[in-house]
């Protein structure tokens, strides 16, 4: 998020210039970071150069986010019932067309 508002005058994988009043703010952006929970930490620039932005615009996505919206995953229908006894106790079933065209992977 934009500390303060000025243009855009560099962006890369892992920093972000602004040009404030005169001043140039550096903005860095994690790159691919091992986090404390065994997760990848990467961000990706939102911004083009030469653009102004304002102060507390998204300057950056994340892992969750897209567009500056949270975004943790898809909706699917679920039913919880047996079926022919393939799910007993700890299994889950699942559809072959989310295996194949790879919606839960990532």
């Amino acid at each position: 998020i934009a500390e303060r508002e000025g243009k855009v005058v560099y962006t890369d994988t892992d920093k972000i210039l602004l040009s404030v009043n005169g001043d140039t703010l550096s903005i860095p952006l994690v790159l691919y970071q091992r986090s404390n929970k065994n997760t990848c930490m990467h961000q990706k620039p939102r911004v083009q150069r030469g653009k102004y932005i304002k102060k507390g615009q998204i300057v950056a996505d994340g892992a969750a986010t897209v567009g500056g919206e949270l975004s943790l995953g898809k909706n699917v229908l679920v039913a919880y019932m047996p079926w022919e006894g393939y799910n007993f106790e700890d299994a889950v079933l699942i559809s072959e067309r989310l295996v194949y065209e790879d919606i839960y992977t990532s």
